[in-house]
């Protein structure tokens, strides 16, 4: 009797567990929340990019001790909430940004576009050199591009969709790439795997390759791992999470106040395997510019950046036209 009256009571609670499930489900679609399609047009260019939908949680940011290859700014790991967002399905690709170089003038570009008030947004600068390096543009992902170049393209993207679209932070970028994994990789610790998920030096044949080649993580993003690495909002500082109780680290962004060293995240096609792990990070340089013989050099594109992409975000959460512009000042000193 004891023993059916406890199957009984197991029963009720995975009943009352599938039902806030459904509740949870049908809630968050009915606010809206699901992936999307953006189309971007200017006069008879259309590009279209989907926005896959994150819900928010908790999850354990940075390496255990024991990680393989683990360095020390990974550490020590520590609980770190994040809200939902939505985040490219793909990185940025260049037919994407392309359209951000096409000044407002220009012929081709519709009224509505010349109607915006997108003006007094800068546009970058031709570059020193083919930023591609010839490995691609059509499908592939955008690269040799500074954070300010990035951040003023998602600027201008907010402008024309009026929706607010900017990088991810380190934690929501390590969030999304774990997609529920406590593992190395999002697929989990066995590096011979990778091959089937990211593009890296092994399978790479010395360049980047067009988005979205390999396996998605449970999240639906591909190439979160390889292909190119992720510029994030964050400034770089070793010791930055250590600082942060668990209670404290909620949404945690080291607001930057320098051109470098900033934070990328991912790995790349150049890249070995224990760059590519989930709690891998690594931070810009000058080095990046060294290949820019111009003085000053290009506040816009890096000229040795060409493993350094990056991937959209946007938050659930509805921000007020004063902490969007609050946002704007704090990313880009215009």
């Amino acid at each position: 009797m004891g023993i059916r009256i406890e199957k009984i009571k197991c029963m009720k609670f995975l009943v009352s567990i599938v039902l806030l499930l459904i509740f949870f489900i049908g809630n968050v679609h009915s606010q809206g929340f699901d992936a999307y399609e953006e189309l971007v047009e200017i006069g008879e260019k259309k590009v279209k990019f989907t926005m896959k939908a994150v819900p928010g949680g908790e999850f354990t940011m940075g390496s255990p001790e024991n990680e393989p290859n683990r360095k020390p700014d990974e550490g020590p790991q520590h609980t770190t909430l994040v809200d939902s967002l939505w985040i490219g399905q793909f990185e940025v690709t260049w037919d994407l940004f392309e359209l951000f170089l096409i000044k407002k003038e220009a012929n081709n570009v519709n009224e509505t576009l010349k109607n915006l008030n997108v003006d007094g947004i800068s546009r970058p600068t031709p570059a020193f050199k083919d930023p591609s390096l010839g490995m691609g543009k059509e499908g592939f992902p955008v690269v040799n591009v500074s954070p300010y170049s990035a951040l003023t393209f998602c600027k201008w993207l907010s402008k024309i969709t009026g929706k607010l679209y900017r990088l991810p932070t380190e934690a929501e970028w390590e969030y999304v790439c774990r997609a529920g994994s406590d593992k190395v990789y999002h697929f989990g610790d066995d590096s011979t795997l990778l091959k089937e998920y990211a593009v890296f030096y092994e399978n790479s044949n010395g360049q980047y390759a067009k988005v979205g080649t390999k396996k998605p993580n449970a999240f639906g993003l591909f190439d979160m791992h390889g292909n190119v690495a992720e510029w994030t909002l964050d400034l770089y500082s070793k010791d930055f999470y250590s600082k942060y109780s668990d209670v404290e680290a909620n949404n945690p962004w080291n607001v930057p106040y320098v051109l470098h060293p900033r934070v990328f995240r991912g790995g790349s096609w150049d890249d070995d395997p224990k760059d590519l792990r989930c709690a891998a990070r690594m931070k810009s340089g000058f080095n990046l510019q060294r290949g820019d013989p111009q003085i000053p050099k290009s506040f816009w594109w890096y000229t040795n950046a060409e493993f350094i992409g990056f991937r959209l975000v946007r938050s659930h959460i509805k921000l007020t036209e004063s902490e969007i512009n609050s946002f704007w000042e704090k990313t880009l000193d215009e």
